[in-house]
């Protein structure tokens, strides 16, 4: 089979139509172009030039080849472009898994950055479960995952990349929602909705825990598994929620979102995640801007400002909350106890 020197050899020719002009300019003698062209033609079985001591001209085998010629150099150079690049980590593609709650801020922010700095990678997204991902990390179906806890596996490297507080999700006709200073106490006896334990367990059991330390007692209305799931029973009017603060930038007409002092330590992390032996050249680039998005999250969020809105009746629509029957709220602590 012929070489790429030999198609460089031709297509100089072919558009020369001189040897000693496509020799000058392949840096070479005119004896050695003949025979590269020579043996090119020898492989194909067919004459592509006609020579005589005046002129040389391309035979209709030549002009077909020609054009093939000039497209398979053209991909060799794209080839060997595209390899370089991927080397440096400028193309190529990576995958990146991610918990829903993620996506509300912090992962547009990171994958914005990701394309700004890298266009030629290749961005793919996969939201799944933490258990998931772990199992996608095993199998090298991920790069980097971005997870709800610390994936404390052998093999996988994981560091913390973002911590931010709960903020308080209430139905705007609710009192709460007004209040000039809402506590963690005033959400004893009301209607609230909880993460589920099977889909998300470290929130499950972090506000379980607060609760219980606290010496506050809830009414649980439902556990769900989606953040989005439980603001829309919110906004429905269906109880209370502890959402966090990323969650704040979706909007529902009948949420409002309220700042609670929690105890030190009650946050929600985002952890970043990889395989220890993932070669993927842009691997380190996509690290680093996900950790710069995640620095820009943690700098500067705004405070949630209270909203003037009107106090809400069942008769204009707004989304009070619903009395339950037959049934009394047990009385608030006097002092709840400091959590542990």
């Amino acid at each position: 089979m012929f070489e790429l020197a030999q198609l460089r050899c031709f297509t100089t020719l072919a558009s020369e139509l001189n040897f000693r002009r496509a020799a000058e300019r392949l840096n070479m003698t005119q004896p050695p172009l003949s025979r590269q062209i020579q043996l090119l033609e020898h492989q194909l079985g067919v004459a592509l030039f006609t020579r005589s001591t005046r002129s040389v001209a391309l035979t209709a085998a030549g002009r077909a080849f020609f054009v093939e010629a000039q497209a398979l150099l053209d991909q060799a150079h794209r080839a060997a472009q595209g390899a370089r690049l991927a080397a440096l980590g400028e193309s190529g593609s990576l995958t990146i898994s991610f918990v829903a709650s993620a996506v509300y801020d912090f992962l547009p922010r990171a994958i914005t950055r990701i394309r700004r700095e890298r266009p030629g990678v290749a961005i793919n997204l996969l939201e799944t479960t933490t258990f998931e991902q772990l199992q996608a990390l095993r199998g090298r179906r991920v790069d980097l995952a971005v997870v709800r806890e610390p994936l404390q596996q052998p093999g996988l490297v994981s560091e913390c990349l973002l911590r931010e507080p709960f903020v308080l999700a209430a139905p705007v006709g609710h009192p709460l929602a007004q209040h000039p200073a809402p506590t963690l106490a005033m959400l004893h006896g009301e209607p609230f909705i909880l993460y589920a334990h099977g889909a998300w367990q470290p929130f499950n059991e972090l506000h379980t825990g607060l609760f219980r330390a606290s010496g506050i007692q809830p009414d649980y209305v439902q556990s769900l598994g989606s953040t989005l799931t439980i603001l829309s029973l919110v906004n429905a009017g269906l109880g209370l929620a502890l959402v966090p603060r990323g969650a704040s930038a979706i909007r529902f007409q009948q949420v409002c979102f309220r700042e609670l002092p929690l105890p030190a330590g009650i946050c929600a992390e985002l952890h970043l995640a990889w395989r220890d032996d993932n070669d993927n050249p842009a691997l380190e680039a996509a690290r680093d801007a996900v950790r710069q998005a995640a620095g820009d999250i943690a700098q500067g969020p705004p405070p949630i400002q209270r909203q003037d809105l009107p106090s809400a009746s069942p008769q204009d629509g707004s989304a009070a909350m619903p009395k339950r029957a037959g049934r009394s709220r047990p009385a608030a602590p006097s002092s709840p106890r400091p959590a542990r």
